[in-house]
């Protein structure tokens, strides 16, 4: 109210001007802040109650999150090699793994996933063989467990000691129905929170946590847009309070 009264009052001394005059000579006796009061936020056609598409951008190109995943997997590539297992099928095994790869494992949780060599719960996995694997790749797989530490020192048990896990997991996301109706969708996470479940399984110094986003892609990706609909430079800067996803590098000593 305070503000309206001190605007109408501005206003009346000016009076005789025109609407222009009037509202450049006004903008120029208001704070920063005031001024911004004044002006209506243009939501343009994302004043909206639902999002563009509830597909996490599939069907506009490549989802933001991959092209995290794969910016991320990329940059670590040289420690996917000799036995490796990946969660769900074996995509990012054979793309950033090449060569390098001398055995390919596939786990999933449930029997029917015709790419799988293990099917396992990752809380509860003792009949997987402890120490066999060079490198493990668990791509969004973690918001999905409730009981991430028994999860945690699962991947940590059956790594090679010198091995390597790559994961990643939602910061700020929608909620997957697929998973949601079929095991759960549990858990958002941030660097903190990474840090402190890896630390506990790894030990500190074997951990390194990135987060990726900011609060544009935040909102694209919340929104179902792809990565295509950002510029480049829109979607590499990272700011670390929208945290979109996380990458963790974690080594068994």
């Amino acid at each position: 109210m305070y503000l309206v009264i001190r605007v109408f009052l501005l206003v009346q001394e000016k009076l005789k001007s025109s609407l222009k005059e009037i509202f450049a000579w006004t903008r120029q006796r208001l704070s920063l802040s005031e001024w911004r009061q004044l002006r209506p936020f243009r939501w343009g056609s994302l004043r909206r109650l639902t999002p563009v598409s509830r597909l996490f951008g599939c069907d506009r190109g490549q989802p933001i999150d991959r092209y995290y995943i794969e910016r991320f997997l990329s940059g670590q590539q040289l420690d996917i090699k000799g036995c490796v297992l990946e969660i769900g099928d074996d995509t990012y095994t054979k793309k950033f793994g090449g060569a390098r790869i001398t055995k390919s494992e596939v786990l999933h949780i449930a029997e029917g996933n015709p790419k799988a060599t293990i099917v396992a719960d990752l809380t509860r996995a003792d009949h997987i063989p402890s120490g066999i694997f060079d490198c493990i790749i668990c791509t969004q797989t973690l918001q999905f467990i409730y009981d991430v530490p028994a999860a945690t020192r699962t991947l940590h048990r059956i790594l090679k000691p010198g091995g390597v896990l790559l994961a990643t997991f939602s910061g700020i996301s929608q909620i997957s129905r697929y998973d949601m109706d079929r095991w759960g969708d549990y858990w958002r996470f941030t660097d903190a929170s990474a840090r402190q479940l890896f630390s506990e399984a790894f030990g500190l110094a074997n951990v390194t946590i990135t987060t990726h986003g900011n609060v544009l892609v935040a909102c694209s990706y919340l929104h179902g847009l792809g990565a295509q609909d950002l510029e480049q430079s829109e979607v590499e800067y990272d700011d670390p309070d929208y945290q979109v996803l996380i990458t963790v590098r974690a080594i068994k000593a």
